[in-house]
């Protein structure tokens, strides 16, 4: 870094070159793993998908030994955990205390965040292929076939996942408190649908309106095999996912971009 002074007496750090987009991304992704508790969640999301797998493999009955089932299963249980790594990457400068170091190595805050959601996305990416693998290795000790229904591998496993991340980065960003952002989104993704559930039951008039306000409800047409999501179930995700993923993300960036350092 090199400055020059101004006649003022100030240092003039205009002809600095910006910190290469690309080594931010690097930095947040190593930040994800550099603390014990980055570090024990990875390892502890791996553990609990390979030990779900081997039970599966071991306990269920032949005709459900297939690849796309052990796809199901790991990809479920990777869902549950891996927006939490997200909560997590977005939450730590706020939690412990270190935005104000972050932003004032890279004071352009937008590129921070851009910075971590592109690291975030390459975990997730990672994890999603690890948890494929676990698949594979499931179906080989349980002798089953090779079976796989398109649909699910693209829709309820990939972009399931996918959709995971990008909700975990949204709720990190809006509540900037990691207890407060894992504990909401634990009611978001348990509580939630079951109490629609059960209004659903008993209720006929929201069991159609169901799907229509609930995000979680709403995404079951991508866990139906080869079978491609209806216009309406189509219609049903954009508007479940513009109130319960797009505006909170975009909210939670604006909170973000303007919330000062302490």
């Amino acid at each position: 870094m090199s400055a020059a002074v101004a006649p003022s007496g100030a240092l003039d750090f205009s002809g600095t070159p910006r910190v290469p987009f690309s080594r931010l991304v690097s930095v947040e992704f190593r930040k994800a793993l550099d603390t014990r508790a980055g570090r024990w969640l990875t390892g502890t999301i791996i553990a609990l998908c390979l030990i779900v797998i081997v039970i599966f493999a071991l306990a269920a009955p032949d005709e459900s030994t297939n690849f796309d089932t052990f796809l199901a299963v790991s990809g479920t249980t990777l869902g549950y955990f891996l927006p939490i790594l997200l909560i997590m990457m977005v939450t730590s400068e706020w939690s412990q205390r270190t935005g104000l170091v972050t932003f004032a190595l890279e004071p352009h805050r937008s590129r921070v965040v851009a910075s971590k959601f592109c690291a975030g996305l390459l975990l997730g990416v990672g994890l999603i292929v690890v948890a494929a693998a676990l698949a594979a290795l499931g179906t080989l000790i349980a002798g089953g076939d090779w079976e796989i229904e398109t649909g699910l591998l693209i829709n309820g496993f990939v972009v399931a996942n996918l959709i995971g991340i990008v909700l975990g980065f949204a709720i990190g960003m809006l509540l900037m408190n990691t207890p407060a952002a894992i504990v909401t989104y634990f009611i978001y993704t348990l509580v939630l649908p079951i109490a629609v559930g059960i209004l659903a039951a008993f209720q006929e008039w929201f069991n159609d309106l169901a799907p229509w306000v609930e995000f979680n409800t709403a995404q079951a047409s991508l866990f139906e095999g080869d079978a491609m999501p209806t216009g309406e179930e189509f219609a049903q995700l954009l508007v479940t996912g513009t109130i319960w993923l797009l505006i909170p993300f975009a909210v939670g960036l604006w909170r973000l971009l303007r919330a000062e350092p302490k």
